[in-house]
């Protein structure tokens, strides 16, 4: 008997379908997972969802489990919780967190799949794949004990490094967005809160997530002699405009990208990229961080709401998606 499913598929750039799937039989080493929660990222899957990814970045942006190409028809998402039904007996029956899709069921290699910690709920434990770009971040930063930081843009990533700061200690972390109601996540991650004109300077890093480049102009102006602005923002086929003239060179300023694709090269020879998933699922023990969720619908809804989401309609950090009564 085939076993079917059910994806989310970007037909073409800004509208989305949900189409039935065949799932190929489980070979030895492989598990069949029955999702029960995924994840909007509404920065990169709103970006992907308009097709703003360009042309020279087609192969660096994939997906690990994507099908189809950029701009579309194609299978995109990294954020799924789901239950194993069959597989290795170690893994039957356990949650398990893994970068794919929007889809009900799939099957994958056993070695494609984290457990996750008894101390998470699977409706947070969705979040691992953003910490584990907050952790990566922080690996390349290596902030100091005593550092006055400021993460620029409260957005789903910029929230995340700002909730794993909190956790450093005698630093002063002030979350910066122009969204006043971001100060509502910024009380729940236990961090300090401005706006961009009356954010704290003399940083020694700031880490910068607005993907603007206002937010990142402002970055600059925030740090001290010889700061360091963290890019982590993807800006996909936008041009930024910086100003690289005025104090930049005169101070000593320093802009250093971050990208989770590959493992900081301050832990590539000690950590693999299992061993990040894992410690970003362990942080997510931690219930603070279901304050960077903020909406959620059923699977079903995806071609409505991500057309909104994208848009701004629907304001978001992530949105979770739920399996409710998919067999």
């Amino acid at each position: 008997m085939k076993r079917t499913a059910r994806a989310f598929w970007l037909s073409s750039p800004g509208q989305g379908e949900i189409r039935d799937v065949t799932l190929p039989d489980p070979a030895e080493g492989e598990v069949v997972v029955r999702s029960l929660y995924s994840g909007v990222s509404r920065g990169t899957e709103t970006l992907v969802f308009r097709g703003g990814v360009p042309e020279s970045q087609y192969a660096a942006m994939r997906a690990p489990f994507q099908e189809g190409d950029f701009p579309g028809p194609v299978k995109y998402g990294y954020l799924n919780v789901g239950s194993v039904e069959e597989g290795p007996e170690d893994l039957v029956g356990r949650t398990v967190f893994c970068l794919y899709p929007h889809q009900t069921r799939y099957v994958v290699p056993a070695s494609a799949v984290t457990p996750v910690p008894e101390t998470v709920p699977a409706e947070r434990a969705m979040l691992a794949g953003t910490v584990e770009t907050a952790v990566n971040a922080l690996w390349d930063a290596a902030p100091l004990v005593g550092d006055r930081i400021a993460v620029v843009g409260g957005g789903m990533v910029g929230s995340s490094v700002a909730a794993l700061l909190a956790r450093f200690p005698g630093v002063r972390v002030q979350l910066v967005d122009a969204d006043p109601a971001r100060a509502k996540t910024a009380e729940a991650l236990g961090v300090d809160f401005a706006s961009p004109g009356d954010a704290l300077g003399d940083c020694d890093l700031v880490v910068h997530a607005s993907a603007t480049e206002q937010g990142l102009a402002r970055s600059l102006e925030l740090l001290t002699a010889e700061g360091t602005v963290l890019e982590l923002s993807w800006y996909g086929d936008r041009q930024v405009a910086l100003p690289l003239g005025e104090a930049f060179h005169s101070r000593r300023l320093v802009i250093r990208s971050s990208q989770v694709g590959s493992v900081s090269p301050a832990r590539r020879s000690s950590r693999s990229y299992a061993d990040r998933l894992a410690l970003a699922l362990d942080l997510l023990a931690d219930p603070a961080l279901d304050a960077l969720v903020t909406g959620e619908c059923a699977f079903e809804e995806l071609p409505d709401v991500l057309p909104r989401l994208a848009s701004g309609a629907i304001p978001a950090l992530c949105h979770r998606v739920r399996y409710d009564g998919h067999a």
